[in-house]
């Protein structure tokens, strides 16, 4: 299978979610990524108003949420040298002006670490002993 950039699975990512976002007006948008790969995405949001509102101003439109999805792609210009962690977009709707703020979190595995370090000191013995 042929590899997708991290940009088009957000993108991706959203566009699956803009059903969802149209109507909202804050949440955070949260991306799990593992070997640069998008596993699960979704959104948290505060509690929602059950009663009924139609055309509710204080809610993104399509256009606000296509805006929403350039925004999130184009942050990922700041993401730098890692591949496992989590992104979460924090978004609101203020006085009809949408306002996006990003937070990368990076993982690592310790396991894998100590792992590869112990086979590098290994190969080193194997040559010196040579």
């Amino acid at each position: 299978m042929e590899h997708v950039s991290l940009a088009r699975q957000v993108d991706l990512a959203l566009e699956q979610l803009e059903s969802e976002l149209t109507g909202m007006s804050a949440g955070t948008i949260v991306i799990q990524i593992r070997n640069d790969e998008i596993g699960k995405f979704g959104i948290r949001h505060l509690p929602v108003d059950c009663g009924t509102r139609d055309n509710d101003p204080a809610c993104m439109t399509g256009e606000q949420v296509r805006l929403l999805r350039r925004m999130a792609t184009e942050a990922l210009r700041h993401k730098r040298g890692w591949t496992h962690g989590e992104i979460a977009y924090d978004f609101v709707l203020r006085h009809g002006q949408l306002s996006v703020s990003v937070q990368f979190e990076s993982n690592y595995n310790m396991a894998n670490l100590l792992f590869r370090r112990a086979s590098m000191q290994r190969n080193r013995r194997d040559v010196s002993s040579e």
